[in-house]
C-alpha cells in the first residue's frame, strides 16, 4: 500500500512540473508596429502611435489576454510607395516614450509618414 502512495505521489509531481512548464511556454513576447502620414510631423506621430495603440489591442483580443507589459521598441520602418527609407529623408529626432519607439521620415506623397513600435510581453 505504501508502494502506491509513492507511486501515486510522484506521478502527481511529474503532472505538476508538466503543467508549470506549459504555462511558462504560452508566456512570450512579440514586436508590434503601426505606421501613419500626415501633412506634418505631428500629425503623423499621433496617427502611428494611434495605430500601434490599435494594433496591441487587437493582438491582445486574438490571443484572448487581459494584460501584458509594453516597452518601446524602435520598428522598422514601414513606407507606402518605396521599398526602404534611405539614411537623408528621416526627420529627427526619434520620439521615445516608455510605450512606443516612433520614426519618421519624408514620404513620397506625404510630407511626413511615421512607424510606431513596441514590444508587447505576456
Amino acid at each position: 500500500m505504501r508502494s502506491y502512495m509513492r507511486v501515486f505521489a510522484l506521478a502527481l509531481t511529474a503532472a505538476g512540473l508538466c503543467l508549470a512548464q506549459g504555462a511558462t511556454a504560452q508566456a512570450g513576447c512579440v514586436g508590434l508596429s503601426g505606421t501613419a502620414d500626415g501633412f506634418d510631423r505631428t500629425t503623423a506621430v499621433s496617427r502611428a502611435q494611434s495605430a500601434l495603440a490599435t494594433a496591441i489591442i487587437d493582438f491582445k483580443a486574438q490571443k484572448r489576454i487581459r494584460s501584458v507589459s509594453i516597452s518601446a521598441m524602435r520598428a522598422k520602418p514601414q513606407p507606402y510607395w518605396r521599398d526602404d527609407v534611405s539614411p537623408e529623408l528621416y526627420q529627427k529626432p526619434d520620439i521615445v516614450t516608455s510605450q512606443s519607439y516612433t520614426i519618421c521620415w519624408s514620404g513620397v506623397v506625404s510630407p511626413s509618414v511615421c512607424t510606431s513600435g513596441a514590444k508587447i510581453c505576456w
